[in-house]
């Protein structure tokens, strides 16, 4: 098993930037890819960064790309998600998800949710206009 928390959601101001971390606990050496999704009440989950622990290759989504930047330290087994140039659209919820299949490297599929196993709570973050 393993235990993901997030931290670090909250209300900023458009333009304003924000960092979330996920620690991840537990049998974190089973995880290959480290993925960061948002949701928003009645819309379907959406990806939004992935990692992976071996060697730190980042994947984005297109409306994120340039804006947030995913990064983890391997010693303290955290990834963060620094979110720069919000906008009020990046208001969500943000989960963090961990993925112990080497399918999602093999087929690509950072950003299908299903290839995912562990999910955090969630941590809210809301942007204002």
């Amino acid at each position: 098993q393993v235990q993901l928390v997030e931290s670090g959601g909250g209300l900023v101001q458009s333009g304003g930037n924000l960092r979330l971390s996920c620690a991840a606990s537990g049998r974190t050496f089973s995880s290959y890819v480290m993925g960061w999704f948002r949701q928003v009440p009645g819309k379907e989950r959406e990806f939004v960064a992935a990692i992976t622990w071996s060697t730190g290759g980042t994947y984005y989504a297109d409306s994120v790309k340039g804006r947030f930047t995913i990064s983890r330290d391997n010693a303290k087994n955290t990834v963060y998600l620094q979110m720069n140039s919000l906008k009020p659209e990046d208001t969500a919820v943000y989960y963090c998800a961990a993925s112990s299949s080497v399918r999602i490297i093999v087929t690509r599929s950072y950003g299908d949710g299903s290839k995912y196993g562990y999910w955090g709570q969630g941590t809210q973050v809301t942007v204002s206009s």
